[in-house]
């Protein structure tokens, strides 16, 4: 049986506000930690939960990894939340062990690019709270993004963010805090925000109400 959307659940966290969220918007939606499950969805939602190198151990092995990147490669809608925006990347410095000599550990490699920690003087890290999204001339023809004005206000909760070695074509927002980070980012069929539209009122449900579009086509 597939399912019109899954959320991804690599055992980091409670995955609940996502899916209600998605079903507030009139999805069809399933929580699911089974490669198979995953494969077969028509949408499939990454949440943000954990960290990096945590999140990459536990869906390599698990076959989670192959899933989603095979899905996504497939023409699937994703939409990553938080980490799940970072884990597309080539790889991320948030490191829980001494494991990755280099620094980095590499992530699902769907997207170019890394993924650093926020660094600031004056700024208290991890940012937590509301900002704004700065729309790119990108994110003014995402459809993740439609009825979602300049500078409405999202909120975040995170220590690390897309670096500046990204490709600057698939970033629809940015927002700035410390250093400017993409916000959104849009790939042909693969989306992700940095922020929680789960916790972000009527703009959050908005975006899930145009993912819900999307998978639907």
């Amino acid at each position: 049986m597939s399912h019109e959307i899954v959320v991804v659940d690599y055992h980091k966290g409670n995955l609940l506000s996502v899916a209600r969220s998605l079903s507030a918007v009139g999805a069809e939606v399933a929580i699911s930690d089974d490669p198979r499950t995953i494969s077969e969805a028509r949408g499939v939602v990454l949440p943000g939960v954990g960290s990096f190198e945590d999140a990459m151990s536990y869906m390599r092995p698990s076959g989670q990894a192959d899933a989603v990147v095979s899905s996504v490669q497939r023409g699937v809608p994703f939409l990553g939340i938080c980490l799940g925006l970072q884990l597309p990347f080539q790889r991320g410095s948030e490191l829980t062990s001494e494991a990755w000599g280099n620094g980095w550990c590499p992530g699902l490699g769907l997207l170019s690019g890394s993924v650093s920690r926020l660094e600031s003087s004056r700024l208290k890290v991890p940012h937590v709270g509301w900002n704004q999204l700065h729309l790119t001339e990108r994110g003014r023809q995402c459809p993740l993004l439609v009825d979602v004005p300049e500078g409405s206000n999202v909120y975040f909760t995170h220590s690390y963010a897309p670096a500046d070695d990204i490709d600057e074509s698939i970033i629809a927002t940015k927002t700035h805090y410390g250093r400017t980070f993409a916000s959104t980012v849009w790939h042909e069929n693969l989306f992700g925000v940095q922020f929680h539209p789960e916790k972000s009122s009527a703009t959050g449900l908005r975006i899930l109400s145009n993912f819900v579009c999307i998978v639907r086509g």
